[in-house]
């Protein structure tokens, strides 16, 4: 399966998940759901195929933000995010890569609800903080690859759906 038919796949997988769980999240919680989604991406999204467009292959997500312009799963658990390229791009610029280990160095593209923040290394494996901070925390491998992450999130998703439990990504 190519990597564009596998995140329609994952993005109707997730979709239908969100779906069940808004149709009913009123009536569970008092209160209205907030916004759940994965955004298709639009013209605007896509990365160009200068800088920008180079430094999400670096980091191995290009082909994501082709397909995918942003992950909103506010009322999953505590909350997940995996931000649009545009912003994963600005905070690179503003901030520069997370240093993830002596000689490694990765992009922060997701966090959830609570400022955890997930990094992305050059080789694909994806790191989550120990805390809301960057400056003064260690980070620890949560998957081997992106599409890995991504599965992770999914199984996450649609077992908050079913059992309300917010586990744990």
């Amino acid at each position: 399966m190519d990597h564009r038919t596998w995140l329609s796949q994952w993005r109707a997988d997730v979709t239908a998940a969100v779906t069940s769980m808004t149709s009913t999240f009123e009536a569970t919680h008092g209160y209205p759901p907030g916004v759940n989604e994965v955004r298709i991406a639009t013209d605007v999204d896509k990365p160009s195929s200068g800088r920008d467009g180079e430094a999400l292959a670096t980091y191995g997500l290009a082909a994501f933000y082709e397909s995918i312009g942003e992950v909103v799963l506010g009322d999953v658990g505590n909350g997940y995010f995996v931000h649009s390229a545009h912003d994963v791009l600005q905070r690179f610029v503003e901030e520069g890569p997370v240093v993830i280990a002596e000689s490694e160095r990765g992009l922060v593209f997701a966090s959830d609800g609570g400022g955890i923040q997930y990094v992305i290394d050059q080789q694909g494996a994806i790191h989550r903080s120990t805390t809301a901070s960057l400056d003064t925390c260690e980070l620890d491998k949560v998957a081997h690859s992106l599409s890995e992450f991504l599965d992770l999130m999914r199984r996450l998703v649609t077992s908050f759906v079913s059992t309300g439990d917010p586990g744990y990504l």
